[in-house]
């Protein structure tokens, strides 16, 4: 059992170097570098991560539970490693292109202004998601649940509907274009 640490505020630091062996709830961690620092088996519960670089970091069986990420990069993290009791990210302004989101169940996350490019949504539940202006060129949606799941302002999305569950999902006339071109049809 790792020790619990609660309510900190971690700034500036270098976690690559000083590798965590503890469990967090309730921490702000403030320009922190996390690449490619293995963060296997930790829990983080209702933390918040400002202008961090998560890129690459390795998440076997972490619980991320009610996490805020803001303004971070996190690039090709594999989030399916993750332990899915729980699991909630809301992300603003982060960059998470080459990231996979395989068979994960993202329901309980929210992600606003967000770059997705290239990431891997394949067998996730993104149902009732809201993408808000989240960037999503070259993102694999197949065998998606994307039910109720909120496009209306997303970018550069393209997604197969007979691949994928969107029944009751939300498009913006712009969007539509993303939708049909697996279709290999012009629309003028």
């Amino acid at each position: 059992m790792n020790e619990l640490l609660t309510d900190e505020v971690y700034e500036g630091v270098d976690f690559v170097i000083n590798p965590i062996i503890a469990d967090f709830e309730d921490c702000i961690f403030k320009s922190c570098l996390f690449a490619k620092a293995n963060l296997s088996k930790l829990t983080f519960i209702n933390c918040t991560f400002e202008n961090c670089d998560l890129s690459a970091v390795k998440l076997t069986q972490t619980a991320l539970q009610e996490c805020e990420f803001i303004d971070c990069k996190m690039l090709g993290i594999a989030f399916e490693a993750c332990s899915d009791f729980l699991f909630q990210i809301n992300c603003q302004s982060c960059i998470l292109n080459f990231s996979s989101f395989y068979k994960l169940d993202l329901t309980l996350s929210q992600f606003y202004q967000c770059q997705f490019k290239e990431a891997d949504f394949t067998e996730a539940n993104l149902s009732t998601v809201f993408l808000s202006e989240c960037d999503l060129a070259g993102a694999t949606f197949e065998k998606t649940n994307l039910q109720k799941t909120d496009f209306s302002s997303a970018l550069n999305y393209t997604l197969n509907p007979d691949k994928n569950k969107i029944a009751g999902a939300v498009f913006s006339k712009e969007g539509i274009a993303g939708l049909l071109s697996s279709y290999k049809i012009k629309i003028v």
